[in-house]
């Protein structure tokens, strides 16, 4: 009887206004289509984000909205065009996913939606400068962006070598296609991955071969 071969371990990071429950939720038709090939572990993002409903909760619930970082630090929001000198939370994020790593890992890959997809690249930028608390070897990266905040222009100088799978939709009117190009331009030799639907993680028979293929790669 072959042996069964080991699944890749990835971690997930949700989108702008979603958490760990959403996201295992709307993950659920790409898990299924690749199931034998990876375990997705989510993870909640660190900052509540307040509206009428939270503001006045004294004690924030797992399945309020949550953000990676704030693109404007005074009404404690994120907008993916909006270009600012400053910006709230990456670190505080950055030091909770340390702590996932060490506590939950070892992690494969992260897979990441949108605002996560950005902040996958990030952690790659990361990786690739020795920070030695993200220990992974790939990235896939759905409807990702560059941040526009003067702060985190650092991460995108130098061609990141991180192995990456960009995938984004040519009807997304959240993160238009032409924001995931540039993203996917910052690495060494990306694999993209295009789809005719709009901001969404695709998961049909159309596009398994080529996630297959990519994780295929890290498969021992």
């Amino acid at each position: 009887m072959a042996a069964r071969r080991p699944l890749l371990r990835v971690l997930g990071l949700h989108g702008y206004r979603q958490n760990e429950r959403v996201f295992r939720e709307r993950t659920g038709a790409l898990r299924k289509l690749l199931r034998g090939r990876m375990e997705l572990v989510c993870v909640s993002a660190p900052l509540l984000i307040l509206g009428p409903e939270t503001q006045a909760e004294l004690d924030p619930q797992p399945d309020e909205p949550r953000g990676w970082w704030f693109s404007n630090p005074q009404l404690q929001t994120f907008d993916a065009l909006e270009e600012t000198d400053s910006c709230q939370g990456l670190e505080d994020t950055l030091a909770l996913l340390g702590q996932v790593f060490a506590e939950q890992g070892p992690f494969d890959g992260v897979l990441g939606f949108s605002q996560g997809a950005a902040l996958g690249a990030i952690l790659c930028a990361l990786k690739q400068r020795g920070d030695s608390r993200f220990p992974f070897h790939f990235a896939i990266l759905v409807a990702g962006f560059k941040s526009r905040s003067v702060e985190h222009q650092g991460y995108y100088q130098d061609l990141i070598s991180v192995p990456t799978l960009h995938v984004y939709g040519k009807v997304d009117l959240v993160i238009p296609g032409d924001m995931s190009q540039k993203l996917a331009s910052c690495f060494r030799e990306p694999v993209i991955l295009t789809h005719q639907g709009g901001h969404f993680l695709p998961a049909s028979a159309a596009q398994k071969n080529i996630y297959c293929q990519f994780l295929d790669t890290f498969l021992k």
